[in-house]
């Protein structure tokens, strides 16, 4: 299947947050969603401190919800908490990423298999849509977008394969490595991101199809191939990584 996928696109500003009312509930979860993506996207450098009074400011809250947040990021496996001395962003060696990297891909794997005997004409449509709304964001270099389209994907596969086991563990050590998933698109040796986007047209090929073995062969590289991107990223020079969107 040949790829349409070009290595470019143009740039554009981030997509507008949505509005509205919300209950307490839906507050913390703002506030969640707001300092998770500050985290992932790298905003604060691997093993750095959290700077509880400064994201206060810029949220615009007290340091209870920060707080309340911050543990959930901690349950998550973004940060670690510091008895006394606030928190700071977990950092994970090569080896770490090795490990984890390995285990996501076999869960991802598994996940591929189990959606093909179980998907429904109405998800893969479902998927087909976020599928393309990646693309859209890949051609305008809107990272975020991009990102949080294409995490929903693999969420999707998992959820479409109807094994609660599987989707608690995928949940566990998704979190994990959220941060590092993120960055790795930004691996310069390998031009990752469009590498990406064309691993993500064969994935969606073979779920169409609904070829297990295929998909399931296909998420597993897919998986190894973002580990390499992510400790090629790891080993480049700070100063050189493009900044977060």
């Amino acid at each position: 299947m040949k790829s349409t996928i070009p290595d470019t696109g143009v740039p554009i500003a981030p997509p507008a947050t949505n509005g509205g009312d919300r209950e307490a509930a839906s507050l913390h979860g703002e506030i969640l969603l707001r300092l998770r993506d500050y985290v992932v996207e790298g905003h604060i450098p691997d093993g750095g401190r959290v700077p509880e009074r400064q994201l206060c400011e810029m949220f615009g809250i007290s340091r209870t919800p920060l707080r309340e947040a911050l543990k959930v990021l901690a349950a998550e496996g973004l940060i670690e908490l510091l008895p006394n001395r606030g928190a700071r962003i977990r950092q994970l060696s090569q080896r770490d990423l090795e490990e984890l990297f390995d285990v996501m891909a076999g869960l991802e794997s598994l996940a591929g298999r189990l959606a093909c005997e179980a998907i429904t004409d109405e998800e893969i449509t479902a998927i087909e849509q976020l599928h393309y709304e990646m693309y859209g964001h890949y051609l305008h270099r809107d990272m975020h977008g991009y990102f949080q389209a294409n995490q929903r994907i693999h969420e999707s596969i998992v959820a479409a394969a109807r094994n609660e086991t599987l989707k608690t563990a995928y949940a566990n050590f998704a979190g994990r490595i959220r941060r590092v998933r993120y960055s790795a698109n930004f691996a310069r040796k390998r031009q990752r991101w469009a590498e990406a986007m064309r691993e993500h047209e064969a994935i969606l090929d073979a779920l169409r199809r609904r070829a297990a073995s295929e998909l399931s062969d296909i998420l597993f590289q897919h998986l190894r191939n973002k580990r390499t991107a992510a400790i090629e990223h790891l080993a480049e020079p700070e100063q050189d990584a493009p900044a977060a969107p």
